[in-house]
């Protein structure tokens, strides 16, 4: 049975989203300093009421005090009288913090496997080669075993690839140095932002955030992103992760009662600007499947030309906070936004959406039969949790009593493509180490007996001089060398004569520098077999 969950009203109207409806998304537009943050607090503590956990990011820090119970000051007091309310009861949410850096809540981890390489490349800026050589990497990885947890794997990964890139080439294709070193270079700059915090394990279990407590009530999962804004690529990209987590991992359950989870996207303009194609397609995708898993998105940010119509169009519930036109762009961007809204006759869209007053907005929720009601100006109706941020010392005790505190503070760094491939390079090392010493001792064993086994005999004449081998008084030298001058004589011409070697002894020679080896003295006895047949 639909819950009706009351968020605005007017002399006339309350205006109730209705819980049966809430997974066909919606959004929260206005200017800064109209009263979006109070809308989307009223918004996640009446989900949390009928049991909804909600997922939000906290990009001023505001939203911290629904961790504590409000109370009457003077400006709720004159909402409440202007909305003919009475004072509701005074409650906190059950809050659980969270933040990638670990500073103002729980650690939260992704794996880079996990995030994988369109994302990935999203939030590295690369370009299309760099990120077709950051696939191989992936795919290569996969294909012998190599597990890619955190950044230093990957860095791992990628130097092998660069090193060893002729072995690759043949099945899959070229990897270029220039694109991986570009790619090493954005790594550094993710991590110089802290970025490197969020690889690794214990990964995020979402099923953690999907939590009720004792009275029934969802928990609101709040991450502390005023830190994390300052990377922009790195916020986007891991609230997209988290919309394609709940999308893998929730099962279909069609059209719900409420949802199973409702997920607040603020400062959604980070999600769109500059994404590429492929990009757009895939949040287009998840935004338009996710309610088959129970799960609502709630976009907010300041204009709706922010978010791409092929979006706009799946967002069924809508707030509609004041735009400034200010410029013929803002006046473009008023006249768009009330364009979207199903017309009152009694109201001046465009007009009023330009003179909406602080925590007043234009809205329309979906009907029983899911129609986007008639558009209504409204006043947002105060929460019961405390409106601003909670103290520090405040925060440190909620953490401290969470339901997962001490799960996500210990860092686990178990055996992957890092330990793998720089283990590789060791025994590599020690077995070049082993075969030069073993080298070194047979040269030294010869050198020791070079005197008595290798020296020729010395006879003496009748005439009692000593008679020289006959390989000295032969050619005045020993060695291979002087064997080929002496069976291919012919060929080089006289003796003494300095001359630039014919095609035969430059082959000759060449050859004769490989005979260290067996391999060597094998393709000279091939060489010298067909020369000689011939």
């Amino acid at each position: 049975m639909s819950k009706p969950l009351l968020i605005a009203k007017n002399t006339e109207f309350d205006l109730n989203l209705l819980s049966d409806w809430a997974n066909r998304h919606g959004c929260i537009t206005g200017a800064t300093g109209t009263g979006k943050t109070v809308t989307l607090q009223t918004l996640a503590q009446a989900f949390s009421a009928v049991g909804v956990p909600v997922f939000m990011a906290d990009v001023k820090g505001d939203l911290s005090g629904m961790a504590k119970a409000g109370s009457a000051t003077g400006k709720i007091q004159q909402r409440l009288q202007a909305l003919q309310l009475d004072e509701p009861k005074w409650q906190a949410c059950p809050v659980t913090f969270w933040d990638v850096f670990g500073k103002q809540g729980h650690p939260v981890r992704a794996t880079v496997s996990d995030l994988g390489p369109l994302l990935l490349g999203r939030m590295l800026n690369l370009n299309d080669t760099q990120e077709g050589v950051l696939q191989l990497a992936f795919k290569i990885a996969d294909d012998h075993g190599l597990l890619l947890l955190d950044t230093k794997d990957l860095r791992a990964m990628l130097q092998y690839l660069a090193e060893n890139a002729a072995e690759f080439q043949t099945e899959y294709g070229n990897i270029s140095a220039a694109s991986v070193g570009a790619i090493q270079r954005s790594l550094l700059t993710i991590s110089e932002q802290g970025g490197e915090q969020f690889f690794g394990e214990p990964m995020l279990n979402l099923d953690d955030m999907m939590q009720t407590d004792g009275d029934g009530r969802g928990f609101v999962n709040i991450l502390a992103a005023d830190q994390l804004l300052q990377s922009p690529r790195l916020y986007s990209t891991f609230l997209l992760w988290m919309l394609s987590e709940l999308y893998e991992h929730l099962p279909e359950v069609g059209d719900v009662e409420q949802p199973k989870m409702v997920f607040f996207f603020d400062e959604a303009h980070l999600l769109f600007d500059e994404a590429p194609k492929v990009l757009l397609q895939k949040i287009e995708q998840v935004v338009r499947l996710i309610r088959s898993k129970g799960v609502g998105v709630y976009f907010v940010t300041q204009n709706p030309l922010d978010i791409p119509d092929t979006v706009l169009g799946q967002l069924g519930n809508r707030v509609q906070h004041a735009l400034r036109a200010y410029t013929p762009r803002d006046q473009k961007a008023v006249q768009a936004a009330a364009e979207t809204f199903r017309p009152n006759p009694k109201l001046d869209t465009a007009a009023v959406i330009a003179e909406l007053g602080v925590g007043e907005a234009l809205i329309s929720f979906l009907d029983d039969k899911g129609r986007p009601n008639i558009v209504q100006r409204a006043l947002i109706v105060p929460p019961s949790s405390q409106i601003g941020a909670i103290t520090a010392d405040e925060r440190q005790q909620i953490m401290q009593t969470s339901i997962v505190a001490g799960v996500y503070e210990k860092h686990i760094d178990r055996e992957s493509a890092y330990e793998k491939l720089t283990g590789r390079v060791a025994n590599s090392a020690a077995t070049s180490d082993k075969a030069a010493d073993n080298g070194n001792a047979a040269g030294n064993k010869d050198s020791r007996w070079g005197n008595a086994a290798s020296a020729p005999a010395r006879q003496t004449t009748g005439s009692g001089q000593v008679a020289q081998p006959a390989q000295q008084q032969e050619g005045g030298g020993s060695g291979v060398g002087d064997t080929l001058k002496s069976v291919f004589g012919n060929l080089f011409g006289g003796a003494g004569l300095r001359r630039k070697d014919n095609v035969v002894e430059t082959m000759i020679k060449s050859t004769v520098r490989t005979m260290g080896s067996q391999v060597g003295r094998e393709i000279i006895r091939g060489v010298l077999g067909s020369i000689l047949k011939k």
